[in-house]
């Protein structure tokens, strides 16, 4: 490795790669070797499945007890809108009391609302009442995406690895979420439509209850506790300039895959192909895939913040041709063009947003990013579906253009903000040929 000499704040010579130092490629083998990593991989599998199985079998047990889309909709949308405002808070909670001491009462909770939500469905229980029981099942699905990214961030960097590895574990958890959102939602609908539609609403609460609680008994890997020190200053994600900014570009992320779900389903239907509404949206989803597979695999030398705004401004020019689509194939094109854009950013948002927040926040600022997105689905899919009721199918295609358009715009603006606070004045130490995976992702978001 080559290394030049330089100097920090007290005068002491320190190692520090030189700029011409090419960076490390870490491929998904080399990851998946990692010490310990398929102990809470599989599990976590398990219990990050639901999440995509949830508003779908909310959706398609509501409409079939109460026979409204708009009652089911809502239903669905009360849930996602408490899940992505809790969804944070218990976050905070895992970085100060540990992930089991939170996930084992969460998966508790969560079965038991979903029971009741199950219940009064199916007694035709007025709409208030459902509301009431939604509101619960949302508030307590278990944050599996953010605390599993942060048993990564712990893991390696407790063993120095370069930050590449670290990069390539985002990318891996990106794709992954990609994939339980392009199975998840086929599960649920095949279990409701072939045995009963409560079916999948009871088996995405099985497989919450025992993909949590294996998770939770994972404790090697869990990141260290940070307990509230009395009289010491609470840390909160959301101190941060830039993870507010992070979360407001999710939230347009959100509200490209809302838009996407009601606008293809709508556009399907009115060409008389309504089967091929799972195709073209799979299509859009695998792209995403694609994409995210293929950055894992790239040795980076652009600064995560700059690979941010490039992935965003492609995700908005994506977006963009949506609506003037004329018929299936060509949607379908556009929507995996658009589709190529979104791992991408959501690796370096969540990227980012780790070198901004002290240990002690870290998961809960990757749940805020995860809240935005659901929160962001929940206002997308609802503007959409007003403006395809007035103005027909294509007119729902304007949201995701106009939300992320709006993330954009932000992220131009406030670009700044994304440069962890005194990044330019940290060294990068070099310590027995391995570096710090924290004050390497510092280093880069500066660059």
């Amino acid at each position: 490795m080559t290394a030049r000499r330089t100097v920090d704040n007290s005068g002491v010579p320190v190692d520090a790669p030189s700029d011409a130092e090419a960076p490390a490629r870490i491929g998904y083998g080399a990851l998946l070797r990692t010490p310990g990593a398929w102990t809470f991989l599989a599990p976590a599998f398990a219990a990050r499945l639901p999440y995509a199985m949830l508003s779908l079998g909310i959706l398609l047990l509501v409409f079939d007890t109460h026979g409204s889309y708009g009652t089911a909709g809502t239903v669905a949308a009360v849930s996602a809108v408490a899940q992505a405002l809790v969804g944070p808070q218990t976050g905070r909670l895992a970085d100060r009391y540990g992930q089991a001491a939170v996930l084992v009462p969460s998966v508790i909770v969560h079965a038991v609302s979903v029971g009741v939500l199950i219940a009064l469905a199916l007694g035709h229980a007025p709409v208030w009442a459902l509301l009431l029981a939604a509101a619960p099942a949302g508030a307590s699905v278990p944050q599996i995406g953010a605390m599993v990214r942060s048993r990564w961030v712990a893991k390696l960097s407790t063993e120095g690895a370069p930050a590449a590895k670290l990069n390539t574990a985002f990318a891996f958890e990106s794709v992954t979420d990609e994939f339980t959102f392009v199975i998840g939602p086929v599960l649920a609908s095949a279990i409701a439509t072939s045995v009963n539609p409560s079916a999948g609403l009871i088996a995405e609460a099985a497989l919450t209850v025992a993909g949590g609680l294996a998770f939770a008994a994972q404790r090697r890997t869990a990141p260290a506790r940070h307990p509230h020190q009395p009289g010491a200053r609470r840390v909160s994600a959301l101190s941060s300039p830039g993870v507010r900014l992070l979360a407001g570009a999710f939230l347009g992320v959100g509200t490209v895959f809302g838009g996407m779900q009601v606008s293809v389903t709508a556009f399907t239907e009115s060409v008389g192909q309504p089967g091929a509404n799972g195709t073209v949206y799979g299509i859009f989803a695998g792209g995403s895939m694609l994409a995210g597979v293929l950055y894992g695999m790239i040795a980076w030398r652009r600064a995560a913040r700059h690979r941010m705004l490039a992935s965003y401004a492609l995700l908005v020019l994506g977006c963009s041709t949506l609506w003037a689509m004329p018929n299936l194939v060509a949607l379908s094109v556009a929507g995996l063009v658009c589709g190529l854009a979104i791992a991408p950013t959501l690796i370096t948002g969540y990227t980012l947003v780790e070198t901004l927040v002290a240990d002690g926040a870290k998961t809960e600022a990757f749940t805020w990013l995860t809240g935005a997105i659901g929160l962001g689905l929940a206002t997308g899919s609802t503007v959409a579906g007003r403006l395809i009721d007035g103005h027909g199918p294509s007119a729902g295609f304007l949201v995701p253009v106009a939300g992320a358009g709006l993330g954009l715009v932000a992220l131009v603006a406030l670009r700044h903000l994304l440069v962890a606070p005194g990044a330019a004045s940290t060294p990068v130490v070099v310590a027995g040929g391995e570096r710090s995976v924290a004050r390497q992702l510092v280093g880069a978001a500066e660059r």
